[in-house]
């Protein structure tokens, strides 16, 4: 373990904390430590102020010139505003910050000793490690079940048999094991973390159930690239730590002509799911009391990235928090605003022509047309979503604008899983989309 003293200036909050997943910016990164845990902030600040330290050392890495927070993003953000209180999100916490800084006591210390790792698998195992207590917001929060999933999703990590396990097997059964150095199992589930980015190389893992979904000879193939790319250090962790670079080292694979194409009905695209992979067989209508929030807890395939965070707090508002029994006046509003926030990111993305006048159930269609037109879905789901266009069906968008405008219009619990279980494979779709692509060949 290296201990640095390492100037607030030289420490960036980390805008991919498993606390709230990957976000744009380190502001976007503080905004969110306030707003979901400002009063923790506020303890935690008193308390270093009282004590005029901090009694953990924070865990961060190099990152260009700068140290990247890993652990201690809370403890950092405190002394970074009481450096200087103007970056404080509103001007409440700004005076709190200056009201703070003239309580210190002695010269403000404007650097930080902290534990510096070079190996960010290392890192990985003393984050596995930490977070049990929050101690009213002066110890470290403890993660609850979506930071987990987070921390999950970023690194490939459940604690069960991993999908590294399934890549080595299937490459040693073909004598394609990289020979010089051994593949980093780490960094390839973090590369292949989500099901989206694993559906683009042929492969499925759930359940910690690994599977070939098209052509093995391809799949394999492509497969010992990674494989190869790893071991040579070709790829190294830095680079496929968020979102972002494992969309952009799969993407050039698929420049190359590299990956494969395990669906003969369906096109392929850099950044976009494939659509079969995301709808699956679906299963008898459970009982009512059964689904206890509109979205069911399963996993959707949405790769979420940092431009999509308040679509993915609302996501996991309707997955985990807002309950069919109890809040159906708040879900549907947010149903609402999910499906024109996703339908926008499409039309942004593909830079659909759109007219401000435009309702929504112009976009949908609008949509729904683009996405058969390059074979992401079939007629009878552009079918669906015209009828979706319907005023006189119960189940339409205007029945999505009256749930917020009407005085009269109540909406029932058949109503919005009948809409969601409508729209979700589209929705989803909308969300996985990533940038402006050209219609690919027939294959």
């Amino acid at each position: 373990m290296d201990v640095k003293h390492i100037g607030l200036k030289s420490l960036v909050v980390n805008r991919a904390n498993d606390r709230h997943g990957e976000l744009e910016t380190e502001t976007d990164a503080i905004a969110w430590l306030f707003n979901e845990r400002e009063q923790h902030m506020r303890h935690l600040t008193k308390d270093i102020v009282r004590c005029r330290e901090v009694f953990e050392l924070p865990l961060v890495s190099p990152d260009g010139e700068k140290f990247l927070v890993f652990d201690g993003n809370r403890r950092i953000t405190c002394l970074k505003m009481l450096d200087n209180p103007l970056r404080a999100p509103t001007e409440v916490l700004r005076d709190f910050f200056r009201e703070q800084r003239a309580n210190w006591s002695g010269e403000f210390p404007f650097g930080i000793d902290c534990q510096v790792e070079d190996d960010r698998d290392r890192i990985d195992e003393i984050l596995f490690r930490r977070h049990t207590g929050s101690q009213g917001g002066v110890g470290q929060s403890t993660w609850d079940d979506r930071m987990k999933r987070n921390f999950v999703d970023r690194t490939g990590r459940s604690g069960a048999v991993t999908l590294a396990d399934g890549i080595e097997e299937l490459l040693s059964n073909e004598g394609l094991l990289p020979a010089r150095r051994k593949i980093p199992r780490s960094t390839l589930n973090r590369l292949l973390s989500a099901e989206p980015l694993r559906n683009k190389v042929g492969i499925s893992f759930k359940n910690n159930r690994f599977k070939v979904l098209g052509e093995k000879d391809e799949v394999v193939s492509v497969l010992a690239r990674i494989a190869n790319d790893l071991a040579e250090r070709e790829l190294v962790l830095g680079n496929i730590w968020d979102a972002k670079g494992k969309e952009a080292y799969l993407d050039k694979l698929n420049e190359e002509g590299i990956l494969p194409v395990w669906q003969p009905k369906q096109h392929r695209f850099p950044g976009f799911s494939d659509a079969a992979a995301l709808r699956e067989p679906r299963s008898l209508v459970p009982k009512q009391q059964e689904r206890r929030t509109l979205i069911t807890n399963k996993d959707y395939g949405v790769q979420w990235t940092g431009s999509l965070q308040r679509v993915s707090d609302i996501w996991g508002e309707l997955q985990h928090r807002l309950f069919l029994d109890q809040h159906p006046n708040a879900i549907s509003v947010m149903l609402r605003v999910l499906i024109e926030l996703s339908v926008e990111h499409y039309i942004k993305v593909r830079s659909l022509p759109v007219q401000k006048s435009d309702k929504l159930s112009n976009k949908l269609e609008k949509v729904a047309s683009d996405m058969f037109s390059v074979n992401l879905i079939e007629k009878k789901d552009l079918d669906r979503v015209k009828k979706f266009q319907n005023h006189h069906q119960m189940i339409s968008t205007d029945t999505l604008n009256r749930y917020v405008h009407s005085y009269t219009l109540s909406p029932s619990r058949d109503q919005l899983t009948s809409i969601w279980d409508s729209v979700s494979d589209i929705v989803v779709l909308c969300l996985n989309a990533r940038e402006p692509m050209d219609k690919a060949p027939e294959v």
